[in-house]
């Protein structure tokens, strides 16, 4: 299972690793340390926190400016596969979305809840990098 850094789920989170680091000392995600004594936080667990973080975003009065072509990278919450589509969820800092795609394109990328991934939109169509 991937696991992420504070500095990295910061990123991700779209907050500073302060920040970060301030919710996992109050229990709000789950860490665990590595060999080197690194907090790490497993790609489920964030991405279980980062739906739970993005809800509550709309509650803040700074709004994001971004053009009709933007690059949102984030992390994979949901993978829904059927027998020919897909639907894969990315929360990316306080925007969550949804890109429709081919089960084929999503095996072939390995997507899977947990993983780091980049939503690029344009106009209506969502396109998922896996970064």
């Amino acid at each position: 299972m991937q696991t992420y850094t504070i500095g990295q789920a910061a990123r991700l989170l779209g907050v500073s690793p302060d920040t970060a680091r301030r919710w996992a000392d109050a229990g709000r995600v789950a860490t665990h340390r590595d060999e080197s004594g690194r907090r790490l936080i497993g790609g489920r667990a964030l991405a279980a926190f980062s739906i739970e973080v993005g809800q509550g975003a709309g509650d803040e009065d700074e709004t994001p400016y971004t053009s009709a072509r933007n690059a949102f990278p984030g992390i994979v919450t949901a993978v829904k596969l059927g027998d020919v589509a897909a639907q894969v969820e990315i929360q990316a800092g306080p925007h969550r979305l949804v890109s429709l795609l081919t089960r084929e394109a999503v095996e072939e990328l390995g997507l899977e809840v947990g993983m780091r991934a980049t939503a690029r939109v344009k106009s209506t169509s969502v396109h998922i990098d896996r970064t």
